[in-house]
């Protein structure tokens, strides 16, 4: 979907700050997610998400967790960001992006 009209300057700096607190909420918000699939999805069950330093844990274990954590993490910060986006322009009139 493109916008027919540039955003104007002003929008993308009275954006920057909603941006930076919706990337705060966003990543707080995934970690509490993930922590909460982890216990449930984890082979081990274990509590704790596997770490890359800690030996207790197998390589595939860890790996697997990276990757359900950045997939977590990038789908709410789209939902997040997107979300503000459309809140913003509904407010002010205008799309912070592009």
């Amino acid at each position: 979907m493109s916008r027919s009209k540039a955003t104007s300057t002003s929008a993308k700096i009275l954006y920057r700050p909603v941006g930076l607190v919706s990337g705060i909420i966003s990543g707080a918000l995934a970690g509490v997610l993930f922590k909460q699939i982890w216990k449930v999805a984890s082979p081990s069950h274990s509590k704790d998400t596997p770490k890359a330093l800690e030996s207790e844990f197998p390589l595939r274990e860890i790996v697997i967790a990276a990757a359900l954590q950045g997939a977590i993490y990038a789908t709410v910060k789209a939902l997040v960001d997107r979300g503000g986006a459309r809140a913003f322009e509904k407010t002010l009139g205008e799309w912070p992006g592009d």
